[in-house]
């Protein structure tokens, strides 16, 4: 894998959609429009984005997640071998009910070389003058774990080895083929370790729910690796770990602890770790999960993308020399703690909220890395 990513400010990756494509949305669901005038609003909007994420100060932007619906089924949804079906059922966020869309596999699995994301990030790389680069974010492997999501495997392989590697192979070839398009910056989102947070803090007294949590664990590392395996060395890949994030709400809680040394095995160049409340523990499993590599950032999230009010400067300062105890100062940077709509419902606050709080983070990278 390659050097550090050497951003002090970033950014996770999906922002509000505006309301014009808001709009188009409704007008293409009522057939006012046709398939064609929608990829327009969309494009335009990215265009919008764009402009306003460089005029923010990133180095690195992304098309706000704006050709998507959610931020990790719609491109699950598009391998091969998996398919849509109606969860009928809600995810379990606290505070809110989510649409019920799943993915189940209805076949091996594998890449799709025809995956829209390929074209949508030919077109966010189109717009990019020099100097700013094209990120793209997917969802881990990882995800394809959880939700009744692999249940049916056995219909397809004759051990969960045998799925692995597959799952493996596919994101590595996806991973190549967004090289090929141009990509060397891509971001793996992922709550599933979220949810062994939960689950292992929660089965400490029970060894054999504990263990299958643990297995899982171990499981997640082999697949991740194994997928980063031979990947072109300019290929930088990022993964963001996220407690859930859907209208301001969330699904779990607790600190990184009994997921550090998971953590700390996973070959990714920069880990984006949400600290932006009590829910997110304290500074301390840093250090196993950098493990003394020169090369990975630990992309803070202490500014919340959940809410509008904006944090006090000196608190983010404070905060990031207190993790500076665990992790060179230099290995650490800087963002928000989750993307801004992780679904296209986005999270309750502003447009105008959202570019305060990237101005805010700007801000504060500028005296703390000066």
């Amino acid at each position: 894998m390659s050097t550090s990513l050497n951003y002090k400010i970033d950014q996770v990756g999906s922002y509000l959609r505006p309301a014009a494509l808001k709009q188009a949305h409704k007008d293409f669901a009522a057939g006012k429009i046709d398939a064609q005038a929608l990829a327009d609003a969309k494009h335009t909007a990215i265009e919008a984005l764009v402009a306003n994420e460089i005029k923010a100060g990133l180095r690195d932007v992304t098309d706000g997640e704006f050709n998507r619906s959610w931020w990790h089924l719609d491109f699950l949804w598009n391998l091969t071998g998996v398919s849509k079906y109606d969860y009928d059922k809600s995810y379990k966020f606290h505070g809110s009910k989510t649409r019920t869309d799943n993915v189940e596999l209805t076949g091996p699995i594998a890449a799709n070389p025809e995956h829209p994301f390929y074209a949508d990030f030919d077109f966010l790389k189109s717009l990019l003058p020099a100097g700013v680069e094209a990120k793209i974010t997917i969802p881990s492997p990882s995800m394809l774990f959880r939700d009744n999501r692999s249940d049916n495997w056995h219909q397809f392989y004759t051990t969960w080895g045998q799925y692995l590697d597959a799952l493996a192979q596919t994101y590595h070839d996806t991973l190549q083929q967004l090289f090929d398009h141009g990509a060397r910056y891509v971001q793996l989102d992922d709550t599933t370790w979220a949810f062994l947070i939960a689950r292992l803090s929660s089965n400490e007294d029970n060894p054999s729910e504990f263990t299958k949590y643990a297995q899982l664990a171990e499981d997640i590392v082999y697949v991740v690796n194994k997928a980063l395996e031979d990947l072109p060395d300019s290929l930088r890949v990022s993964t963001h770990i996220c407690r859930g994030n859907f209208k301001s709400t969330y699904l779990f809680a607790g600190g990184y602890e009994d997921v550090a040394d998971y953590l700390g095995q996973l070959n990714y160049d920069a880990f984006f770790l949400e600290y932006d409340n009590e829910r997110s523990g304290d500074f301390a499993p840093l250090a196993k999960i950098w493990n003394n590599r020169e090369d990975v950032e630990i992309v803070l999230g202490l500014v919340t993308s959940k809410f509008p009010e904006l944090e006090k400067k000196e608190d983010v300062e404070e905060r990031i020399h207190d993790a500076a105890k665990y992790v060179p100062l230099s290995n650490l940077a800087l963002s928000t703690q989750c993307g801004f709509a992780s679904t296209e419902e986005g999270n309750a606050l502003t447009e105008a909220d959202e570019w305060a709080k990237l101005r805010l983070i700007r801000e504060i990278s500028e005296e703390v890395w000066a």
